[in-house]
């Protein structure tokens, strides 16, 4: 018997579960979690959801999960793994590991789409390069060329799941929450031929960076730490002792081989930091400021408007997410 959108367990099929408790735990043992679609179906949605949202699978899913961004923010974990996923970013999660996500803290909402699938052995390959560990692969630099046409692909895949096929497929149109199962092999692979491009779309087009030819180790592994908590209070002294290098040879090594001093890197970090969480969630710019690093907000307000040409608040109402 074909199975329909309402005849799917609840997390699998409706956009509003129960509550997921923290989704970085496992939860209890004894507790199953939400379910996830029955295996071998191919089962997608596009979501809009508010604080509160979240679903916890302490066992996993059976199958392979494709999330895509487009609005706010959304975390999600697999096993040890975590990331925070912004619009234009494919966080995929393979089956068999526990998982769960949610709207991301301080976010307004997460507008996302999301498949459930069997992946076809040639998407490993392409994601190999995003693994994040456990499972999880995580595609965060999707060029904005691109974002347009995979938008395009979950839509055409949302109205070839739905075909019947004994009449004209339906159009692609814009997405009105409503979950789509594919029935029928034509349905299916019609549908996985869109989710095929939209891996082959985000992967190909975000290749991770590659390491600067005869750049030293240990300023590569700098720039990680940089990278990685831009709000921390790395100085060149306290990256030097991380490196183990003098801080004067460590401060001519990394402007020598990346083109800029080490808190220049560090003020650019913390100033594309600032950017996405005023893109993306509600804190006030004082919060944004010493989450990103900056100690003063009159020296924020006034870096941020050299380097973006507004001053936070109008940066702000330009370029973030409306109020919900």
């Amino acid at each position: 018997m074909p199975v329909r959108a309402d005849g799917l367990p609840t997390a699998a099929g409706n956009p509003n579960p129960g509550d997921p408790g923290d989704p970085g735990d496992p939860g209890d043992p004894g507790d199953s979690g939400d379910p996830a679609p029955p295996p071998g179906l191919v089962v997608l949605g596009h979501f809009d959801q508010s604080p509160g949202y979240g679903v916890s699978r302490p066992y996993g899913s059976a199958s392979w999960l494709f999330t895509w961004t487009t609005a706010g923010r959304g975390r999600l974990w697999q096993g040890g793994a975590r990331t925070s996923a912004g619009a234009g970013e494919l966080v995929v999660l393979a089956p068999g590991v526990p998982h769960g996500y949610a709207v991301e803290p301080g976010a307004r909402h997460w507008r996302f789409w999301w498949a459930h699938c069997q992946a076809r052995p040639s998407w490993t390959a392409w994601l190999r390069p995003y693994d994040a560990g456990d499972g999880m692969y995580v595609v965060t630099s999707a060029p904005a060329g691109v974002r347009g046409r995979v938008e395009t692909a979950f839509r055409r895949m949302h109205a070839d799941a739905r075909w019947t096929g004994t009449e004209a497929p339906p159009g692609a149109a814009p997405p009105d929450g409503q979950v789509a199962v594919a029935h029928g092999s034509a349905a299916r692979e019609l549908a996985l031929c869109a989710l095929e491009e939209i891996v082959l779309l985000t992967t190909a087009g975000a290749r991770p960076t590659e390491p600067r030819p005869g750049l030293d180790a240990r300023i590569r592994r700098a720039q990680e730490l940089i990278d990685a908590d831009p709000g921390a209070p790395h100085t060149v002294t306290s990256l030097a002792g991380v490196v183990a290098l003098s801080p004067s040879r460590f401060a001519h090594l990394f402007t020598r081989q990346v083109g800029q001093s080490p808190m220049r890197a560090l003020r650019e970090a913390r100033l594309r930091h600032a950017a996405r969480l005023l893109e993306s969630t509600d804190l006030p710019v004082e919060r944004v400021a010493a989450a990103s690093g900056f100690a003063s907000p009159f020296h924020f307000n006034r870096t941020f408007r050299e380097r973006y040409g507004a001053p936070p608040g109008a940066y702000r109402t330009r370029h973030g997410e409306p109020p919900a």
